[in-house]
């Protein structure tokens, strides 16, 4: 049985990795729900994010630019790509969707693989990152907590620009239905855009804070990608609060699990999906309209 330090400190680490997941994931609900499109290219895009930090980092050796970096190259990836290609296939069936997206995506993960190799590339620690916090019944990475820290405060931002602003407010009512938001006199193709977009960055930015905590490689967006999927279902299609709740609650579930046995950490949080599914199918904080 474990002890209660390395119950707190697989607790702590289920919110680190639950927050990081609620601002991957709340860029991609927020992309399906509003767009409709099943953006398979999201994990790559939280890939770029890493290597975008592993080579500012590398350069300058500051965070801060690291993340201002991350943050402008996603958003203007993203904007890029809605225009170039994802805007040609809004009214495309769903399956076409999936093969644009896992084809982008594959193409940016190669494209990676081609210019730093296959190897895993280690991302440093910021100094100020570096250390141990004493919580009194155990030791803590610093880091870690500066991670919970650094994405509450960007959920919030997210929050506000959602939910305070002119933006927000037709990105919502998009989401809910876009053709009377076009009636309405709204430009729905621009609002596309900057939903994409945001997505785009929201991936980006988390990848940038979760580089020094892992192994950087082509490949790692995957398993983000399929959890990300699994706290959308959990949270709700469309819905950021749900996609922060859906992302703490997969995050907990994958680090206490592994605490007992690791080979069923997977297993549980597609058990919990499927009892979500079973008692209300829209999620739990997911409305009628986006069952």
């Amino acid at each position: 049985m474990p002890t209660l330090p390395q119950f707190l400190s697989q607790a702590f680490n289920g919110i680190a990795l639950g927050s990081l997941l609620a601002l991957i994931a709340s860029g991609l609900s927020i992309i399906l729900g509003a767009l409709g499109v099943l953006n398979f290219a999201h994990g790559a895009m939280f890939m770029l994010g890493a290597y975008v930090a592993f080579v500012a980092l590398g350069a300058w050796g500051s965070f801060g630019a690291a993340l201002a970096l991350g943050a402008l190259a996603l958003l203007a990836l993203g904007f890029a790509l809605e225009r170039g290609l994802i805007r040609f296939y809004y009214r495309r069936p769903p399956e076409d969707q999936i093969l644009v997206t896992f084809g982008l995506g594959i193409m940016m993960v190669e494209a990676v693989r081609y210019i730093f190799g296959p190897l895993s590339q280690r991302v440093p620690l910021p100094g100020w990152g570096q250390g141990i916090v004493n919580f009194g019944f155990f030791l803590y990475p610093l880091y870690r907590v500066q991670v919970i820290g650094m994405v509450a405060v960007l959920l919030l931002a997210f929050y506000v620009l959602l939910y305070r602003t002119r933006i927000g407010l037709v990105v919502r009512a998009g989401i809910e239905d876009a053709t009377m938001v076009q009636l309405l006199g709204t430009n729905v193709q621009r609002m596309f855009l900057v939903v994409f977009s945001l997505g785009a960055m929201a991936a980006g930015i988390a990848g940038v804070i979760y580089a020094p905590l892992s192994s950087v490689i082509p490949n790692m967006g995957e398993p983000f990608l399929v959890e990300c999927f699994v706290v959308i279902v959990i949270g709700g299609l469309g819905s950021f609060p749900g996609a922060v709740v859906g992302g703490i609650v997969v995050g907990e579930i994958l680090s206490l699990t592994t605490l007992f046995n690791p080979a069923y950490a997977q297993a549980a949080i597609y058990a919990v999906m499927t009892l979500v599914l079973i008692v209300r199918p829209r999620g739990l904080f997911g409305t009628l309209g986006r069952a």
